[in-house]
């Protein structure tokens, strides 16, 4: 089921929260959402999940207006917000037998939906302790539980990692990717390895503002421009000879000098699969030694920053 999202907005006082974005997630595809905070993140979330009325715009899940028909939708939608409100007095077992029947589970089918839960989110060992006797990892593994109960076709996840140990991190990464493979799913989280780890597509909003929407490696094409590679290339011939052949080969656009002695240089690309084919082919025709030849990726982070400090 797609979610789409057009022209939505969202202003709290005189400050717009969410400025006139519009998107399409498709059915099996994870989102990644990335924002400072303060950035429109958790609104847009609130917005899609109907706990939040925008001011404009519109919220289609699958063909149902999000706006018109909330209860409806909410029948769709997996939701682990940020703060993950749970009973924290009631034991896990009852509290995911509580959740189910509250999201319409028939009746005879919410032991065996539990059962499933507990065993595909880790709490085989916790079912009956108490919530507010869990750490918060558990905790956490509890709400995922809780937004999967009802099988929704459509999962928004707000911080689902936040307090989970790596081992556990790993875990619930995988689990989401299995859950994406059927379904709709949005994601939020600070930790920007995690996001491209797990999702197909990477979307930045700042100050109400898309400001970016791609893949990863889209993210970085159109943050450096070109392609960076490092080369260092041993032979019996001087620096500037390397430089003059290494300048001359198709769709480099620049070389530059690492050191000031040495024959290390950084290359720019505009096709890194081309260039570092043609690097090779070109120390094996001169019987030179190729010593490193190793693209250079832009992280996320730095991406994320250039795009947000603004």
């Amino acid at each position: 089921m797609d979610i789409k999202v057009e022209n939505l907005s969202k202003l709290y006082g005189s400050q717009k929260a969410v400025d006139d974005i519009s998107f399409v997630v498709k059915t099996g595809e994870i989102l990644g959402f990335l924002g400072p905070n303060g950035a429109g993140k958790t609104t847009t979330m609130k917005a899609i999940t109907t706990f939040l009325k925008p001011d404009s715009g519109k919220i289609f899940i699958g063909n149902i207006n999000a706006i018109d028909s909330p209860q409806e939708v909410k029948k769709k939608i997996g939701y682990l917000p940020e703060n993950n409100p749970l009973y924290s007095d009631m034991a896990v077992i009852d509290y995911l037998r509580f959740v189910a029947a509250l999201n319409g589970v028939a009746k005879q089918k919410i032991d065996e939906r539990v059962l499933e839960m507990v065993n595909v989110c880790g709490l085989k060992g916790e079912k009956h302790k108490k919530i507010e006797e869990l750490s918060k990892g558990y905790q956490q593994r509890v709400g995922l539980a809780q937004a999967l109960i009802h099988d929704p076709e459509i999962l928004v996840l707000d911080e689902p990692t936040t307090g989970l140990d790596p081992n556990q991190i790993i875990e619930i990464r995988e689990l989401i990717k299995r859950i994406g493979r059927s379904k709709t799913v949005i994601l939020s989280s600070h930790i920007l390895a995690e996001v491209e780890a797990t999702c197909d597509r990477i979307m930045i909003i700042n100050k109400g503002k898309i400001v970016a929407n791609g893949t990863a490696a889209e993210l970085r094409k159109h943050s450096q421009g070109n392609d960076l590679i490092i080369a260092e290339i041993e032979g019996n011939v001087s620096r500037d000879q390397f430089y003059t052949a290494l300048a001359e080969l198709p769709h480099v656009e620049m070389v530059d000098f690492l050191s000031d002695s040495g024959n290390k240089f950084e290359i720019q690309s505009t096709n890194m699969s081309a260039t570092k084919h043609d690097i090779f082919d070109l120390c094996v025709k001169n019987k030179w030694y190729l010593v490193q030849l190793t693209p250079i990726e832009t992280k996320l982070e730095d991406i994320f920053r250039e795009l947000t400090l603004n």
